[in-house]
């Protein structure tokens, strides 16, 4: 015959219990929480080459020039052509610069993409700092539609103070695109689906 666990021994394993849903359920929030602190930091420091983001240029030019050069990515599952229409300026620091880029959906429907994007070497992305960017919104196109995108930017004169900075020469603003599955997709069945059906 075994004896029942005393009234504290139960209370104790309840307590247990307890601690261990409420430290799952923190995990659970934290995780979901992750991404978008983690964006937030890298907005706020440029960590990773993340660039920053601004309403007005800056009042006043630095002393430095810089060559920034533009790069161009698609996935492979997007059906796009998508070049910079220059390869590289030089800009000199708070000066603002617009820069388009060309782009082809070579697709026979209508198809959508998303941009990432990051400012090599990382420490440059904190003074990389966009007024204007085809990046901030997902972007669609209709079947063979072509276009041309801006992305309006200075160089933070305050780059001149940091010392990470100061034998930088060259920036480059990388950009990949990458396909938005869903309703162009599900909308191009059912106008396929409904082009199948017999007329009666």
């Amino acid at each position: 015959m075994s004896a029942e666990p005393d009234p504290a021994t139960n209370r104790r394993r309840r307590i247990s219990a307890g601690w261990a849903v409420v430290g799952s359920l923190a995990m659970l929030a934290l995780s979901f929480a992750s991404v978008p602190l983690y964006r937030a930091f890298c907005a706020a420091t440029g960590f990773g080459g993340t660039t920053q983001t601004a309403k007005t240029g800056p009042v006043k030019q630095g002393e430095r020039t810089l060559t920034v050069r533009f790069d161009s990515n698609v996935a492979r599952d997007l059906p796009w052509r998508f070049e910079p229409e220059v390869a590289k300026i030089s800009l000199r620091t708070g000066e603002t610069a617009t820069v388009f880029y060309k782009v082809v959906n070579t697709a026979d429907h209508e198809t959508r993409g998303q941009a990432a994007y990051n400012v090599s070497p990382d420490q440059a992305g904190m003074y990389f700092t966009k007024l204007a960017c085809f990046c901030f919104q997902e972007q669609k196109l209709a079947a063979h539609e072509t276009a041309e995108w801006p992305v309006v930017f200075f160089l933070d004169p305050a780059l001149e103070a940091d010392e990470t900075m100061k034998h930088v020469e060259e920036v480059t603003l990388s950009y990949s695109f990458f396909a938005i599955k869903g309703s162009a997709e599900k909308d191009l069945k059912i106008n396929a689906a409904a082009a199948a059906k017999p007329k009666s």
